[in-house]
């Protein structure tokens, strides 16, 4: 056989799917390791899936996808961001990571830089690498509460940098950027002329804080350089329809459909109107998982706090980010598997989501709110003395 390309031979394995299939494959396991809202799909989110069917709507869509629901994704930015976004602004793709990969392929050439956190999501390395751009972390440290510094960002700029990847709320921190911060990292690419690829998973879900997206600060002198990343996975839990969109600067029609045919072609219409429904229908699923979430981490933050682990307090997405390195011995992904192994629980390591994770752990936050605690309620407690 023929060998692999050098891109894909040389993919390191996830490490968050690696603990989670070793958990599903050991009975009666604890998973707080992957993010999985558990929550019943509303009703009229559903009918309307089935209604496409029903209807046999199975034909192809038009590559940017159909227009009702480019109006309701536009509609939904122009309002959390205060700036008026055009239905002709909006993608609409087969999930975030799918848009990521669509985004990233319209800005990145073969050797081009893309600044990512550290830690950050694994597929934006991931994705980069399959485009043959290059991946550059800029750091995100405990002792600044995992929020970017202009300066260490600037440093690592060089003339082959084109991409600064933002994503707050953060997966896998929890941690919300201020107004401010998003003003000063727009004006960073302004000054040293770069795009802005913004990954707004998580942007219904944040807590006693706004989500500010970069969109709120774009143009002006040097023109528009934001392209957000949205999808209703965690939003209203469907994470197996496959639906988001990406919001692009105007003038970006034409590339676009190009890119998408080659790439996706269109996304399945069940997924759209089952999506045009969650966004133009009743909003109760989203403010009750708000809730929901928001007290599973204050009733994980409580087990922690009794067991002295230090953690992050997330101020949104629904990720809780705790410091086991009184307990991982330097080797926090190793740590995770016998965890799971003798305790039957199953969490994220934090070198999954980059080096400055190490000693680090994820918790999802997202599901049964008396197996979280029992969960936890087994983790090693930390000498207070």
């Amino acid at each position: 056989m023929p060998e692999l390309s050098s891109h894909v031979r040389d993919a390191a394995p996830n490490q968050i799917r690696e603990i989670t299939q070793a958990a599903w494959a050991q009975p009666d396991s604890i998973v707080l390791s992957i993010g999985e809202p558990g929550f019943p799909t509303p009703p009229h989110i559903l009918e309307a899936a089935q209604a496409t069917l029903g209807r046999d709507e199975t034909g192809y869509t038009p590559n940017a996808g159909i227009a009702p629901l480019r109006a309701a994704f536009a509609d939904r930015i122009s309002r959390q961001t205060g700036t008026e976004v055009s239905p002709g602004r909006a993608f609409v793709t087969s999930g975030a990571q799918q848009g990521l990969h669509l985004a990233m392929s319209m800005l990145l050439d073969a050797g081009d830089e893309i600044l990512i956190p550290n830690p950050g999501y694994p597929t934006f390395a991931m994705t980069a690498r399959l485009l043959h751009a290059e991946p550059v972390e800029y750091p995100l440290y405990p002792e600044h509460d995992f929020q970017p510094r202009i300066e260490d960002i600037e440093a690592l700029i060089t003339e082959k940098t084109r991409v600064l990847l933002l994503n707050s709320p953060s997966n896998p921190l929890g941690a919300v950027f201020s107004a401010g911060l998003v003003r000063d990292l727009v004006e960073l690419a302004r000054r040293r002329d770069l795009w802005i690829i913004s990954d707004e998973c998580y942007e219904a879900f944040t807590y006693d804080v706004p989500h500010v997206s970069p969109l709120a600060y774009d143009g002006g002198p040097g023109g528009e350089r934001v392209i957000v990343s949205v999808t209703l996975s965690k939003t209203y839990g469907l994470t197996g329809l496959r639906i988001g969109a990406l919001i692009t600067p105007a003038g970006l029609e034409a590339p676009m459909s190009i890119a998408m045919e080659a790439i996706v072609s269109c996304v399945a219409s069940p997924s759209q109107y089952a999506a045009l429904a969650a966004l133009t229908g009743p909003q109760d699923y989203v403010s009750a998982a708000a809730a929901h979430y928001r007290t599973n981490r204050d009733a994980a933050s409580a087990v922690l706090d009794a067991k002295s682990i230090p953690y992050l307090k997330a101020q949104g997405a629904f990720y809780l980010w705790a410091d086991l390195s009184h307990a991982s011995d330097g080797n926090v992904r190793a740590w995770t598997q016998k965890f799971l192994a003798e305790q039957g629980v199953a969490v994220a390591p934090g070198t999954a989501f980059g080096s400055i994770g190490e000693g680090w752990i994820r918790i999802a936050l997202c599901g049964d709110a008396v197996e979280l605690v029992t969960g936890l309620g087994r983790l090693p407690a930390r000498d207070s003395g």
